[in-house]
C-alpha cells in the first residue's frame, strides 16, 4: 500500500502544478493534443521517455512495449496495438518525428538471446519477441565468439535498426519519409553510463550525443 499512497501523493503534486492556478499549464491541452514527436520505448520501469527527455504533458506521443519493438506492417485483422498507435500518430496527429528508443540491460533482449522468453514456449512474450529474431540471428552470425554481454548490447542496437526498417513497411510512413514530411530516429540509452547515443546512417554506427 505504501507505493499506492506515494502515487496518490504524487498525483496531488501533479494536480497542483498543472491544474492549481488560473491559466494552468494544462489549459491548452484540454481541447486536444498536437505533439510533433512520437517515441516508441520499452516498458522497462527505468526508461521512461518523458523523464529521459525532460518533457511535459503534450510534448510526446508515446508507445511502450517489451523491448521497444515495431512489428512489420500486416493486414491480417489482428489486434495490433503498436500499429494502431503509429497510424494515429502519423495519419491523425501528423507527427514529424518517430524515435525508437532502446536501452542497455533490456530484459526482453536478454531473454531473446538466451532463448527463454516468457512463462511458456508459446506464450505472449515468445510470440512478441520473435519480431526481433532477425537481430539475434545477425548478432550470433557476426559476433559468434564474443561474450554474452557484448552480444546483448549488439542485439539491443540491432533490434532498434530492425524496428526502423519495419517502420518503412508501413506505406503511409514510407511515403511521408520520402516526401520529407517525417523523420525516423534510432536512440540507445546506456543505463550504466547515463549516456544517449543516436544512430547515424552515414557511418552505420550509434554515436554518443554530447
Amino acid at each position: 500500500m505504501k507505493d499506492i499512497e506515494r502515487f496518490i501523493t504524487g498525483f496531488r503534486s501533479f494536480q497542483k502544478d498543472y491544474f492549481g492556478t488560473e491559466g494552468s499549464q494544462f489549459e491548452p491541452l484540454k481541447q486536444g493534443q498536437s505533439p510533433k514527436t512520437m517515441i516508441i520505448g520499452c516498458s522497462d520501469s527505468r526508461v521512461d521517455p518523458a523523464i529521459l527527455t525532460n518533457c511535459v504533458p503534450g510534448d510526446i506521443f508515446t508507445v511502450r512495449n517489451v523491448a521497444n519493438l515495431v512489428p512489420p506492417y500486416e493486414e491480417d485483422g489482428g489486434r495490433h496495438g503498436v500499429s494502431a498507435a503509429l497510424e494515429f500518430a502519423v495519419c491523425h496527429l501528423g507527427v514529424e518525428h518517430i524515435i525508437v528508443l532502446g536501452h542497455s540491460r533490456c530484459g526482453g533482449i536478454n531473454a531473446l538471446m538466451a532463448g527463454s522468453c516468457g512463462c511458456t514456449a508459446d506464450g505472449f512474450i515468445s510470440s512478441w519477441m520473435s519480431i526481433a529474431a532477425p537481430a539475434r540471428e545477425r548478432v550470433l552470425a557476426e559476433l559468434p565468439d564474443k561474450e554474452p554481454a557484448l552480444q546483448q548490447r549488439a542485439a539491443e542496437q540491432a533490434s532498434i535498426l530492425l524496428s526502423l526498417e519495419n517502420l518503412h513497411s508501413f506505406p503511409w510512413i514510407d511515403q511521408r519519409v520520402k516526401a520529407g514530411e517525417l523523420s525516423l530516429h534510432g536512440w540507445y540509452f546506456d543505463l550504466s553510463a547515463g549516456e544517449l547515443s543516436e544512430y547515424q546512417q552515414d557511418s552505420g554506427l550509434f554515436q554518443k550525443v554530447d
